[in-house]
């Protein structure tokens, strides 16, 4: 796990310059790595092409069953701080993107019955391969929040705001780790940046594929998915 990290927004005399050394040095292991970024382009284009007679039908199930766009899109922090537009399809009757974004909660009735199904079953995340495709996101890494949670989380769990050094994720080895979900508690969501700056330090090619392989058996119908 390495050593603690404790860094709160304005670096206090309380940092831990060793942990934040190697989590920037596993920053810059990624920064630089070419071989992740094939192994995105490569996944993602393949997964795309395999993927389109599925990615049809899905998007007449939802036009059909509600009025709306196939897509959801919604701005998310990633790489750097740097906003972008996120793609998922749409599993709810609203499309909240703003100051006021509530997270998906156990029988949720903004979710429609396809939504359901395809938040079970992790098929409304896979659109963000397109993001993978333009540089937005990777296969792997910190998975991208809404800008108001962001900015609600950055405020109270520490080291938050350094997931951002990292692109972030379809999967993460947060999400393969059993911390998937609604984040009920401030703990909940500490837990996953612990993670995602575990990630971060200890980034290899061979940590990617691992989670790669772990979120094909686990994601689909994961009891934390709803």
């Amino acid at each position: 796990m390495g050593p603690p990290l404790i860094v709160p927004r304005d670096l206090n005399p309380g940092l831990e310059v060793e942990a934040l050394d190697s989590l920037l040095a596993g920053a810059r292991r990624l920064d630089n790595s070419r071989l992740k970024r094939w192994l995105d382009l490569v996944g993602a284009s393949l997964g795309v092409l395999a993927l389109m007679p599925l990615f049809a039908l899905v998007a007449i199930a939802i036009v059909v069953e509600s009025p709306g766009p196939p897509l959801f899109r919604q701005r998310r922090t990633g790489y750097k701080g740097a906003p972008f537009v996120i793609y998922k399809f749409r599993s709810m009757r609203v499309q909240e993107d703003g100051s006021n974004v509530v997270q998906a909660q156990k029988d949720d009735d903004r979710i429609t019955k396809v939504g359901r199904l395809l938040r079970r079953t992790s098929v409304d995340e896979l659109p963000q391969l397109l993001n993978v495709i333009k540089g937005e996101m990777s296969l792997v890494g910190p998975r991208p929040h809404a800008l108001a949670h962001d900015e609600y989380y950055g405020a109270c769990v520490t080291g938050y705001d350094l997931r951002f050094k990292a692109k972030p994720g379809l999967s993460g080895l947060a999400q393969v780790s059993g911390l998937r979900g609604e984040t009920a508690d401030i703990a909940d969501m500490a837990a996953r940046v612990d993670k995602d700056l575990e990630y971060i330090r200890t980034w290899s090619f061979f940590l990617d594929v691992k989670i790669l392989v772990k979120t094909v058996f686990i994601f689909a119908f994961h009891p934390a998915a709803y």
